[in-house]
């Protein structure tokens, strides 16, 4: 009888503190996107944070925000199902110098403290240097 009461009683617990619901895993490495070293005249400054609902509800993204206006993310309207994917795209307005922005994204997933997740990109915008073909030049072509 003992050994009926032991199994009820972890059945029961484990029941209890299972926990139910939907669960948000990004594929990125820290939820960081790196953008390395960019060319503002060759790169649009968009990036996408994938992610999958781990969890057995459909998760839903009520909001992402941006640590600044230069950073501009966007998310899915309707709710990801269980094992699902969604995206969330993030627009960088490509100021030169460095990138270092935070995205809060606020969710109804179980695995994150309060349904917050901060993504955050970062990298270097780089400026080409433009040549002047009017300047005069110091060194002749003809003397490397």
């Amino acid at each position: 009888m003992k050994k009926y009461i032991l199994i009820a009683t972890i059945l029961v617990n484990a029941v209890v503190f299972a926990q139910t619901g939907p669960k948000i895993e990004f594929k990125d490495k820290d939820n960081t996107i790196d953008y390395g070293k960019v060319n503002k005249e060759e790169d649009n400054g968009i990036r996408v944070f994938e992610f999958t609902n781990t969890g057995d509800a459909p998760l839903i993204i009520s909001n992402v925000q941006s640590s600044c206006g230069c950073t501009v993310p966007s998310k899915p309207t309707e709710p990801i199902a269980p094992g699902k994917t969604g995206k969330i795209e993030v627009k960088y307005n490509m100021n030169p110098g460095p990138i270092r922005k935070t995205i809060t994204v606020e969710t109804n997933a179980i695995n994150a403290e309060e349904g917050r997740v901060v993504l955050k990109i970062k990298g270097e915008v780089i400026v080409k240097p433009v040549e002047n073909l009017l300047e005069k030049k110091t060194k002749s072509p003809m003397m490397q």
